[in-house]
């Protein structure tokens, strides 16, 4: 069986409360929330507490506690993942924010399908907050972004945790960065 069916299927029998599914797949993800950890960190301030083996052990914590969810596939446990470390960056980065004075916010761009610039505790704070935004506007552009970006999932990967074509997440990511841009320039001129 392939890594990906046995990933799917471990989580499917997780799912209906096999607690020996989980064990078996610990090992099979581990290496990839890594990788996934090690992208996050790439752009946070240098000096930062946290580290990618810190970050993915939070995240597994998280994870294992969740409770009702009906894992569809590999992609879709990695969307989940990325979606709690995001969170975790943002909670630790929003604690750091209040614990000084004047956590403002910069200007961040876009480049290479990745959002760059997000290594200081007020750009990762921003870039939430624009998402948080665009999710009122189109939820589904921002899961695109969270996929894609945070979750560094491939075109045909984000497309198949949303249950849309590739065309749709391509057109979904160069809107949402382009919305995401004019907002960011837009809270910029506010901080």
């Amino acid at each position: 069986m392939g890594a990906t069916l046995q990933v799917t299927g471990l989580l499917r029998a997780w799912s209906k409360g096999d607690s020996d599914a989980l064990r078996q797949l610990a090992p099979l993800v581990y290496d990839e929330l890594r990788r996934m950890a090690r992208y996050y960190m790439s752009g946070e301030r240098p000096g930062n507490t946290l580290q990618p083996t810190a970050l993915v052990n939070e995240a597994y914590l998280r994870l294992i506690d969740t409770t009702g969810v009906e894992w569809q596939d590999r992609a879709h446990f990695f969307a989940i993942s990325a979606q709690m470390m995001r969170r975790i960056l943002v909670d630790a980065a929003r604690a750091r924010a209040t614990s000084k004075r004047g956590g403002q916010f910069r200007k961040i761009s876009f480049e290479d399908d990745r959002i760059a610039g997000t290594e200081a505790d007020g750009q990762l704070l921003a870039l939430d907050e624009g998402l948080e935004a665009l999710a009122k506007h189109d939820a589904r552009k921002e899961r695109v972004v969270e996929l894609r970006h945070f979750a560094g999932l491939s075109v045909e990967e984000t497309a198949e945790v949303l249950h849309v074509s590739p065309q749709t997440v391509l057109r979904d990511w160069k809107l949402s960065k382009s919305w995401l841009m004019r907002w960011m320039e837009h809270a910029g001129d506010e901080a």
